[in-house]
């Protein structure tokens, strides 16, 4: 088959969901029509991390992340042109959208093109992001005006399938997964008694990175805890901890490093569709404690391999609890990456959208009674 991938965020998740579904199809032929985050990471170097064996891409040079008619309509003529000239050469069997501002300007490029095979991921319902009322009905409208143009909305976890069907969109789900037979081992390589709290992503509104200095403030005069973010972003300035280090962006084999080496995964988000970072965190044997959201409740089995909160008051004596019994961690880290064996293997939950690709199960989306897990 011949898959499009539209993504305007070439970065971060966005960016390994892509990647992930171009390796668990190796024989399908992938060209994916990309725009750039150069604050996050430039195109070419996220372009390093894909095998180019079965896999094309094309600059979406007028794409960007701010709503502006003006740029957008550029944006969607250029799309529309592209995905013309794609089919009229005979490459285009099935039409993949990544997040919501690719999922609006793509659908209308299709249908503009008569494409009719097309399948929109959210990763991350926008409308959830929204800063006040006013702003979620307005994205609310652009996720009902975008159904109404076609395409069949893939979820990647229950929650945000739960979100969806709220709005009166018909969904299903596909869980997000990372893979797990090939996560590395890491000796302990602390050697010391240091307590440590990490976490991954951009320092941005929505992993709430407030939130996560005032938890870090309370154990401020308590050395013996500390707190890392892996990540770069505009709202590190709200880091005012001391017991706070940022490393910025690291490659994956360092990440991974950083964080087999801590106690405790800590998670801040607003929202999530389902966090690659938490699941591969998980694939490392550690305990979560993550913010009671979308996405983050799909992943936590309360008391099992970790616990949600909602408060900062929550989260510090969740913190407390470990440290004062780190017997806890190790067992609820061992049951982390059972979960992910079970739930979130990439290998088992992406093979299902080459089904979706071909229209095996669309008379089952239609019926709502199909759901991936």
């Amino acid at each position: 088959m011949n898959i499009i991938h539209i993504v305007e965020p070439f970065a971060a998740g966005i960016a390994v969901f892509v990647r992930s579904l171009t390796i668990s199809m190796p024989d399908d032929f992938h060209i994916i029509i990309h725009g750039e985050r150069k604050k996050v990471m430039p195109a070419h170097e996220v372009k390093l991390n894909f095998n180019k064996k079965n896999i094309r891409f094309i600059r979406w040079r007028s794409a960007q992340r701010a709503i502006d008619p003006v740029k957008d309509a550029f944006a969607l003529n250029e799309l529309y042109t592209v995905l013309r000239r794609l089919k009229r050469k005979g490459l285009v069997d099935a039409v993949h959208l990544h997040s919501s501002k690719s999922g609006l300007l793509g659908r209308v490029a299709c249908r503009l093109a008569r494409i009719d095979n097309v399948i929109y991921t959210p990763n991350g319902a926008p409308f959830l992001s929204a800063g006040n009322r006013v702003q979620r009905y307005f994205y609310q409208q652009m996720e009902k005006l975008g159904d109404r143009l076609g395409g069949q909305v893939v979820c990647c976890s229950v929650s945000e399938y739960n979100e969806y069907q709220k709005l009166g969109i018909k969904a299903v789900y596909i869980n997000n997964g990372v893979s797990v037979q090939r996560a590395p081992e890491f000796a302990d390589q602390q050697t010391d008694s240091i307590f440590r709290v990490v976490t991954s992503g951009r320092i941005e509104a929505q992993k709430q990175p407030a939130l996560f200095n005032a938890i870090a403030a309370y154990f401020e005069d308590m050395p013996a805890i500390q707190f890392t973010w892996i990540g770069d972003g505009p709202d590190q300035h709200q880091f005012t901890s001391r017991n706070i280090h940022v490393t910025g962006w690291l490659d994956t084999p360092s990440v991974q490093k950083v964080v087999a080496g801590a106690d405790l995964y800590l998670s801040t988000s607003k929202y999530e569709g389902l966090s690659f970072a938490v699941l591969e965190a998980m694939a490392l044997r550690k305990p979560m404690l993550l913010t009671n959201c979308t996405g983050n409740s799909d992943i936590v089995k309360n008391g099992i391999n970790g616990a949600l909160f909602t408060t900062k008051g929550e989260a510090v004596l969740k913190i407390l609890n470990y440290y004062n019994n780190p017997q806890m961690l190790q067992v609820m880290g061992g049951y982390s990456v059972e979960i992910c064996k079970k739930e979130f293997d990439v290998q088992h939950n992406f093979k299902n959208y080459r089904d979706v690709y071909s229209g095996s199960v669309v008379s089952a989306i239609i019926n709502e009674k199909w759901k991936f897990s």
